[in-house]
């Protein structure tokens, strides 16, 4: 319900969601493990921003000393630009500020930048952010925002999820490291998928238990299934949300703690892989492995598993070889059914029966030299 919850924002333009500051904290802490260097003498934009609601610049100005930053840009969005409208009035921090323009506070973007002891407290934080109004309205394809992100060494944002795709392509535009926030859907894209395979692209470190709370906007509808939406603490849950990057994070390269296909078939907790072990792929030359943690160690051809498995894929214990959306041969179907059965996906036969899987990966395990 939750997915459907997210798909229904995006096809309504409902983009403002904002990411929890314990959740920016716990990923980012996760590439510092890593490489405790991950941002020192950068420069990071956070388009898509805004500081007065969001959190991101809160944390990476709270934290600007302690991750070594050389400079923090953040940029915000015009109100009257939003294709989804929410109640709106502007904060006390825009209006008790010498620059509040009331001519511009709904139709131009704000600039915040750090990158200085500004008000000579001995540090650099959040209370030396400066800031002022945009020419245009903050739009991140706009030239003006497109020569921050060329200055940029590091992108990090929870982008609109309407725009996701396009945002995506922004960022690689100008070959960029970037931590964005994104639905599990984008896997599938036709240009995020190759990015994926390619290794040029991966998922984050992750929310906890899958589960990503955002808050919404005062004022903001809340037409969501029970359980969705907490009105107590204004936060929704999405569970097919997570981190897309290209900065390397341990977590990265933990090899998965497999069994081989025999103590699979003895052993496993999958009942499923007991009874009938690991069938072949009707459409495709590969055996199906339902759960993750039943892939087995010892098999050298190709495995279809869920797309889950990208949380826990390590690039040095195997390959991704494709997706089942490119690689099935939906020829051989038809000619079973004697008609289509929707979009490319493999079959596995069950009771002298093609059954319909869904969207599958397909790896195949690293020979360790």
């Amino acid at each position: 319900m939750a997915n459907k919850d997210l798909n229904a924002a995006k096809r309504a333009k409902n983009d403002e969601f904002y990411t929890q500051y314990s959740d920016i904290q716990t990923e980012v802490n996760a590439y510092l493990e890593f490489d405790p260097d991950t941002f020192r003498g950068k420069t990071v934009l956070l388009p898509c921003d805004d500081p007065e609601w969001s959190k991101f610049t809160r944390f990476f100005a709270e934290n600007f000393e302690r991750l070594g930053l050389k400079k923090l840009i953040s940029t915000s969005y015009a109100v009257e630009s939003k294709k989804y409208r929410t109640p709106y009035l502007p904060t006390l921090f825009e209006t008790e500020a010498p620059q509040f323009d009331e001519s511009k506070t709904r139709v131009n973007g704000k600039i915040f930048v750090l990158d200085h002891d500004a008000n000579g407290s001995g540090r650099i934080d959040l209370d030396d952010l400066q800031w002022k109004y945009l020419d245009g309205d903050g739009d991140f394809r706009s030239n003006e925002v497109k020569r921050l992100r060329d200055e940029a060494d590091v992108i990090v944002t929870n982008p609109p999820f309407s725009l996701f795709r396009e945002f995506l392509a922004w960022v690689l535009e100008a070959d960029k490291r970037f931590l964005i926030v994104g639905s599990m859907n984008a896997i599938k894209y036709k240009d995020v998928f190759p990015l994926i395979k390619e290794n040029r692209l991966w998922l984050g470190n992750g929310f906890a238990n899958g589960n990503a709370f955002f808050s919404v906007a005062s004022g903001t509808r809340t037409e969501y299934a029970e359980g969705v939406y907490d009105s107590g603490s204004n936060l929704v849950k999405f569970r097919n949300c997570c981190w897309f990057t290209n900065l390397d994070h341990g977590r990265r390269h933990q090899p998965l703690q497999l069994m081989t296909m025999d103590e699979n078939r003895k052993y496993s907790r999958h009942r499923e892989i007991r009874d009938a072990g690991y069938r072949h792929y009707i459409n495709f030359d590969g055996i199906e492995v339902p759960f993750v943690d039943a892939i087995p160690s010892d098999y050298d051809g190709v495995m279809g598993v869920p797309i889950s498995f990208l949380d826990k894929f390590c690039p040095e214990q195997f390959e991704i070889v494709g997706m089942s959306l490119d690689l099935a041969d939906m020829s051989v179907i038809r000619q079973r059914l004697g008609r289509n059965d929707g979009g490319p996906v493999f079959y596995i036969e069950k009771d002298g029966n093609p059954v319909r899987l869904y969207d599958r990966l397909a790896i195949r395990r690293r020979k360790t030299p």
